[in-house]
């Protein structure tokens, strides 16, 4: 699955889903820096991506329009960048099996639960 990393995430991240997530880009490297979010759900749509956002509006954008693109909401506050790797990584057969799914438009992903 390609990713389309909005703003709100380190441009960093792509170099470090690479392998992962092969094809994948940030909003900022596609030439839709500070664009409108139909802008940004248009491009993911017409080239194959799924955003990913910690914006509430793409998770709006799936309810209301459905797939393509497909959302991969990250409901994780202020996490850090080194969290929203891990999680992405972690959450990778999810992610893939989101991804093979014809029905579902929007994936939330949420902080781990602290260890016991």
């Amino acid at each position: 699955m390609k990713l389309l990393l909005d703003e709100n995430l380190s441009f960093r991240l792509v170099a470090q889903l690479a392998s992962a997530f092969p094809g994948s880009a940030h909003v900022d490297s596609v030439g839709l820096h500070a664009q409108a979010d139909s802008a940004i759900w248009n491009f993911a749509r017409d080239n194959g991506f799924a955003i990913v956002s910690k914006d509430d509006d793409f998770r709006q954008l799936s309810f209301l329009h459905g797939a393509p693109p497909k959302v991969i909401w990250l409901s994780v506050g202020n996490a850090a960048t080194d969290t929203i790797l891990r999680i992405l990584n972690d959450k990778r057969p999810a992610i893939e099996a989101f991804e093979s799914d014809p029905v579902e438009s929007l994936l939330i992903l949420e902080l781990p639960e602290p260890a016991a």
